[in-house]
């Protein structure tokens, strides 16, 4: 099956230094993939450059056999992929509903997603979609930021370590989403530093290891001391 997104010897920089090595990746039409490495292994800035936030050449990165590495976010969106990002990165002067209709703006596409169906997954943010989001606790804050990015109707959805900071039981109701989301047609990119969550929400995974990918495979059976051997080198 093609890919759906995919980037070739994908280099990162900021400014001098060098993020990520040479990353080959990819993500098929309805799969769930994991990223996965301990901090500082480039796991965001491989989300921030398939998003468009950190750029690169044209054919670094493709979506839907589309060159756009050097496309900027904007586009990127209305392209098909949206991301989800680390701290929510919310509106705070804006109220719930008001979040999640920005999201509307970026995307070309008007379905399956709209306000009507993120409530029906989120029925908490319809009872509080007139109140400010700063009033929100942190997983209803980051159900709105998941609302947001489905509101663009993507092919593609970006999830940069959604379940950081909140209570276990939030992550467990947060997760439980992701098949819905992909049952309605969207491939999932989750990167996540509980190895063993992101292994069982997904179908594949990478893991990273100083900007290099260091493993890679099916994310059922994996051998666990290989996975420890990829993640932190020894």
């Amino acid at each position: 099956m093609t890919a759906l997104l995919s980037a070739s010897a994908l280099d990162a920089f900021y400014g001098d230094f060098q993020a990520l090595f040479g990353i080959d990746f990819e993500l098929k039409a309805g799969e769930a993939v994991a990223v996965i490495g301990a901090n500082g292994a480039g796991k965001s800035t491989l989300l921030k450059s398939l998003a468009g936030l950190v750029r690169n050449h044209a054919n670094a990165i493709r979506l839907g056999g589309r060159p756009i590495g050097d496309a900027p976010a904007a586009r990127v969106v209305r392209l098909g992929l949206a991301l989800v990002p680390e701290g929510r990165q919310l509106f705070p002067s804006l109220s719930v509903e008001e979040n999640l209709l920005i999201g509307a703006y970026g995307g070309e596409r008007t379905a399956p997603w709209d306000l009507a169906a993120v409530y029906r997954m989120f029925p908490v943010l319809h009872e509080r979609r007139r109140g400010a989001v700063t009033v929100l606790s942190g997983g209803q804050q980051q159900m709105v930021a998941i609302g947001r990015a489905l509101m663009s109707n993507p092919t593609v959805l970006l999830c940069d370590e959604i379940s950081l900071g909140l209570a276990p039981i939030v992550v467990e109701d947060i997760y439980r989403m992701l098949p819905q989301i992909r049952d309605n047609g969207t491939a999932v990119v989750v990167v996540e530093q509980d190895i063993a969550r992101a292994l069982r929400a997904t179908d594949r995974f990478y893991c990273l290891q100083e900007g290099r990918v260091t493993l890679q495979g099916a994310s059922h059976g994996v051998d666990r001391d290989a996975i420890h051997a990829a993640y932190f080198g020894t």
